[in-house]
């Protein structure tokens, strides 16, 4: 008699299918949890802010996500980036996302670095400012008490800028970094602290002076002057001169006058002393008694009187070789100047303006 193996075949037909079956459903049940686990979440209008520190791994990230519910589960989005070859590139900063972003958004932002631009405030420092323009325009603008910045400018020592170790401890200067915040415009954060915004301004000036001649130390040596002379001349000439082609010769006219020990006789030390400028000085004005009064006082004001851009202080290192000794602005309007070397030219030329 025969022995039939069909009934064992069938065994082993059905139990390979079954294998299949339990197979595919793990295969299956897999796809399904990894396919919820790497769904958004939820949609939400919330904005959620989260902050991604500099050496942060690509897995702490996803901790992150996750903790602030951007992401459904960290660790199958860790394996997600290794499987897709992503997250190497991820930046560090402040980022804002809502709930209901997808995975390749997320990666998107991550590494293109789209971070939270931060509130800033941008705020200009015109040719000519005075501290205390400074102060009050700091005021307008941002509500920054004036009081408190002239007394941290004024007092503070606590600053990064090389330029201001070079200023004088003499108590006749009104203003001890007057001169020495470069006009510029500058931005900071919307919360700077009045010491982070004065600091910004000196290391500005540092900063311009670099791009001066590199024989600019050597050249005020030779005129047996420091920067902060230097800086008092500049500032004159930015309060006296509005064309950049004059600079040269007023700054010469300055040492010229210097050299012969004369009055300097300059307007704008005078208006410095007053509290606002006047549209015009009397004779009155000039017997005010200070020592920025250059029409009582011989030799250079005890520091600067404004803040001079780079063309003043260009002007002031390298002046105009002539023998010039007056000037005398125009009355129609040009702001340009009529220059004598004598007192009775001086004279003609004062007539001449009024024309």
């Amino acid at each position: 008699m025969a022995i039939s193996y069909r009934p064992y075949k069938a065994t082993w037909k059905r139990m390979l299918l079954y294998g299949v079956i339990a197979l595919a459903g793990i295969v299956l049940g897999g796809a399904i949890y990894v396919y919820h686990a790497l769904k958004p979440m939820p949609e939400s209008a919330d904005v959620i802010r989260i902050d991604i520190p500099p050496g942060t791994d690509s897995a702490e990230i996803a901790q992150l996500l996750q903790k602030n519910g951007l992401i459904r589960n960290a660790t199958m989005m860790t394996y997600y980036l290794k499987l897709t070859k992503q997250g190497s590139h991820f930046q560090a900063g402040t980022y804002e996302m809502s709930p209901g972003i997808k995975i390749g958004e997320i990666i998107e932002k991550l590494n293109n670095g789209q971070i939270v631009k931060e509130e800033t405030m941008k705020f200009t420092v015109p040719e000519g400012y005075t501290v205390q323009q400074i102060a009050d325009k700091l005021y307008q603008q941002f509500g920054i008490d004036p009081k408190t910045f002239l007394e941290m400018a004024d007092q503070s020592r606590e600053f990064t800028a090389k330029s201001i170790a070079e200023i004088p401890d003499n108590p006749a200067i009104k203003h001890r970094l007057e001169g020495y915040f470069f006009p510029e415009t500058y931005e900071w954060k919307k919360n700077a602290s009045i010491k982070e915004i004065i600091d910004r301004m000196l290391v500005e000036l540092d900063r311009k002076l670099s791009e001066l001649p590199p024989d600019w130390p050597e050249t005020l040596r030779s005129r047996q002057l420091g920067l902060h002379q230097l800086l008092t001349i500049a500032s004159m000439i930015e309060r006296e001169v509005a064309l950049d082609e004059e600079r040269p010769i007023v700054a010469g006219i300055i040492y010229n006058r210097l050299r012969q020990g004369m009055h300097l006789q300059v307007d704008a030390t005078v208006q410095y002393v007053f509290e606002k400028q006047k549209e015009r000085l009397y004779e009155k004005d000039l017997q005010v008694e200070s020592p920025y009064n250059t029409y009582l006082h011989a030799g250079l004001p005890p520091g600067p009187i404004a803040s001079p851009s780079l063309a003043s202080i260009r002007a002031a290192l390298y002046p105009a070789e002539t023998k010039y000794l007056f000037y005398v602005t125009k009355k129609d309007g040009s702001k340009e100047h009529l220059f004598a070397e004598t007192y009775e030219e001086h004279q003609k030329n004062i007539a001449a303006s009024k024309k």
